[in-house]
């Protein structure tokens, strides 16, 4: 698995249209921002961007360099940084992306699988496909280790508990937290909200299979996110990566079910 933390820039906005360009992006000068709609050509350039970097982050994780980017995508490294002024930006772009779309893909499984294990399979097993694990933003896969003061292990406020609904299931487990590191700069809102919801609807999944008693008591939301990243390698043959991720979430699935 290859997921790694990065610097989360507070400019999601200068990420967040694929149709505008703002008149001073990239070189900080301009007269305002305004914007203008993309030419084709700029805009053809932009999603061959966004699609190596997708391509680029999955294979390397998001400390790959914009220059392999910029390669991938064959176009100047310049072009990469006229539409996002730094690598934050894209890398907030992408996990945004992969975010919402692994949400989507929960909620899809909760409404159209009325059993609940085949709910939660389906949702694994379409996620793995997709190879969404590879670009899970590192803000939803930390996992939370207690602190150990004066020798016990000491949980986190109720505050910080209550933001990741259903993710403690017995003391001294491993938590997935929406709370970053202290050397990094907070998310804002809207990363915030959208891995609150991908979390959310996976909680929801999870608690439905537990209920129904064909998954394992211990297993949390983190165990579930886990799993998506874990099963999905990169490997330089498609069939092969198809393959070895098939047969890895049967393995892991066997051993989320209850017995």
């Amino acid at each position: 698995m290859h997921i790694q933390d990065t610097h989360w820039a507070s400019a999601s906005a200068l990420a967040a249209g694929g149709g505008t360009v703002s008149a001073t992006a990239g070189n900080g000068r301009g007269d305002g921002p305004r914007t203008t709609p993309l030419r084709v050509d700029a805009q053809r350039n932009l999603e061959h961007v966004l699609r190596a970097a997708r391509e680029v982050f999955g294979e390397l994780g998001y400390g790959a360099p914009m220059e392999d980017v910029a390669r991938r995508a064959r176009v100047g490294v310049g072009t990469v940084y006229r539409r996002f002024p730094s690598k934050d930006v894209l890398v907030r772009r992408i996990a945004e992306e992969e975010t919402s779309r692994l949400t989507d893909q929960a909620r899809a499984a909760l409404g159209q699988e009325d059993e609940p294990w085949s709910a939660l399979s389906r949702f694994l097993r379409t996620s793995v496909a997709s190879g969404a694990g590879r670009l899970l933003p590192p803000q939803v896969l930390r996992v939370g280790v207690p602190e150990e003061v004066g020798g016990s292990a000491v949980a986190g406020s109720g505050a910080e508990e209550a933001r990741v609904p259903q993710q403690r299931t017995q003391p001294g487990a491993g938590e997935l937290r929406l709370v970053p590191e202290e050397r990094e700069p907070v998310a804002d809102a809207a990363d915030d909200a959208g891995a609150a919801a991908l979390l959310d609807v996976v909680g929801r999944l999870v608690e439905r299979a537990r209920a129904a008693g064909e998954l394992r008591p211990d297993v949390s939301v983190s165990d579930v996110l886990l799993v998506i990243a874990t099963a999905a390698p990169s490997l330089p043959d498609a069939a092969q990566q198809a393959a070895a991720s098939a047969r890895l979430l049967d393995i892991l699935l066997e051993g989320l079910r209850s017995r």
